[in-house]
């Protein structure tokens, strides 16, 4: 049996998954590493950290009995995108990486739109935002100038503990859109932008498709992860890209929704030219020649997360979310919304936070619950919206992550979605888009779709109740209207928050 393993480098765990020729996944393993929080609105980790989880990680699944090295033909990644590791001229990281989910760059993210004007969203496609890699660069170079005179190259995560395999140095197109520094039409490195920086160009990375060979495996990674020296490694991709391609959104009129940490709308777009205004993310695919754009809800899974840790910490979800099932739409007049660590679409705000709205003596833990999972849902339809807004179809929408563990969700879903949800038969996110690309890459199959035509397995599908819709679409236009009545109260508040 041969095998090709896909590896998921997240915020916090490495997901390892080995995956044989028939898509079936035969092994799978994950690793934990620590963040570290310094100072309020910081986020940062160990790049060494993500080496030792993964190559781990990898040593597990290369031991697992019946498997020899030599059977596993390829390994690829997925990432948490948008992290800063900056380099020394001997590719030694100079400082700890700087995460996705920081958000001290908002004086940088001001100065990047003062000098770039109009021609950051023609260039990048993308606002300036304080989780995007360009922010970060900035703040680094005013604030720690020592650290930043040592640099002379980046990487984002995944791509470091990939040069730590192969010894080489590139970023996949997918993960780079992500930087605010590439040109995405064109998909190569801007030099508008890293002129009005005064950042030469050495300091980028080679760009390379995700699905691109990369390197094989050093003889000291591969004593490391007991891998056989020689073994291809392709490029892999950004987290969302990858969770395309694991959900298999390759073509026109195909939507994800991913819940996580935060949540993700995404839709297949087959040119860069669809205009949103800055208000979603528009990136490059993992597939090549193809583009998605995304509307991002930052704490979606999060918000639900901490409603447990608050009121049920241990409790398990299927027991906390028992009894949202029996309540109707709008948990008896209730409204959430998921703004715990500031908003991302459509409001790019890191000040805003979250509410209870309509809250009263009647209210059970769960109408809270049900409460919390409407307003994430509610959050994400507003990506749903502005994708239709622009002329997009949006009629089917494959659900993945936390979401699509329940069905009452599932089924919410598809009554705020006004949409049929599909859930899949195993579905392993961006670590199985990541094993696709290096299955392609090893030559299993020739392309992406027909690689996911195998390999992604559709289960049950929720079509939406039309009382349900109704009720759902007066509600969520009130939802709408609670940003706007809260924002400057959160603001009043952020000098009390420590």
């Amino acid at each position: 049996m041969k095998y090709v393993i896909g590896v998921d480098l997240g915020t916090s765990a490495v997901k390892a998954l080995l995956v044989a020729r028939d898509g079936t996944v035969a092994a799978e393993t994950s690793r934990e590493y620590p963040l570290y929080h310094e100072k309020s609105g910081w986020s940062e980790q160990e790049p060494e950290d993500w080496v030792r989880a993964s190559f781990d990680a990898l040593k597990e699944l290369s031991a697992k009995p019946g498997v020899k090295p030599e059977d596993i033909e390829g390994v690829s990644f997925s990432g948490q995108m948008h992290g800063l590791v900056l380099l020394d001229e001997s590719h030694r990281p100079v400082r700890r990486a700087i995460l996705w989910n920081d958000t001290r760059t908002t004086a940088q993210c001001r100065e990047i739109e003062r000098t770039l004007g109009d021609r950051l969203l023609k260039v990048t496609k993308n606002p300036a935002l304080e989780g995007f890699t360009l922010p970060k660069i900035l703040w680094v170079r005013e604030h720690e100038p020592e650290a930043y005179s040592k640099a002379r190259s980046f990487l984002l995560p995944k791509d470091y503990v990939r040069y730590r395999m192969t010894g080489g140095l590139q970023m996949d197109l997918s993960d780079a859109a992500g930087t605010l520094m590439l040109e995405v039409a064109r998909r190569q490195w801007s030099g508008e932008v890293l002129g009005a920086f005064g950042i030469p160009a050495s300091f980028c990375p080679p760009l390379i498709e995700a699905g691109g060979l990369a390197g094989t495996l050093s003889a000291d990674a591969a004593a490391a992860t007991g891998l056989a020296a020689g073994t291809k490694v392709f490029a892999g991709g950004a987290d969302n890209a990858c969770g395309a391609i694991g959900a298999g959104i390759l073509s026109e009129g195909l939507t994800l929704c991913s819940i996580g940490t935060s949540g993700v709308i995404l839709t297949y777009e087959n040119d860069a030219n669809a205009d949103y205004k800055g208000k979603v993310h528009l990136f490059n695919h993992g597939k090549p020649g193809a583009f998605y754009a995304m509307g991002v809800t930052l704490a979606a899974g999060y918000s639900l997360s901490w409603f447990r840790n608050a009121l049920a910490a241990g409790e398990s979800y299927d027991k906390l979310l028992a009894g949202v099932g029996d309540i109707p739409p709008g948990s008896g007049g209730l409204l959430f919304t998921p703004y715990l660590v500031g908003e991302r679409t459509p409001h790019a705000d890191p000040d805003i936070r979250a509410s209870f709205v309509g809250l009263d003596g009647s209210h059970t833990r769960s109408h809270l619950a049900r409460a919390v999972m409407e307003g994430i849902t509610f959050s994400l339809n507003e990506s749903v919206e502005m994708f239709r807004a622009a002329g997009k179809k949006v009629t089917t929408i494959v659900s993945i992550g936390g979401g699509a563990k329940n069905p009452v969700w599932l089924q919410m879903q598809a009554d705020i979605f006004g949409a049929d949800v599909v859930a899949l038969e195993n579905e392993q996110g961006p670590g199985l888009g990541a094993a696709m690309l290096a299955a392609v890459g090893c030559g299993w199959f020739p392309t992406l779709d027909e690689c996911a035509a195998a390999f992604v397995k559709r289960s049950g599908s929720y079509r939406p109740n039309p009382d349900a819709v109704r009720s759902y679409a007066e509600l969520f236009r009130i939802y709408k209207d609670v940003y706007a009545h809260t924002r400057d109260v959160s603001r009043a508040l952020s000098p009390f928050r420590k």
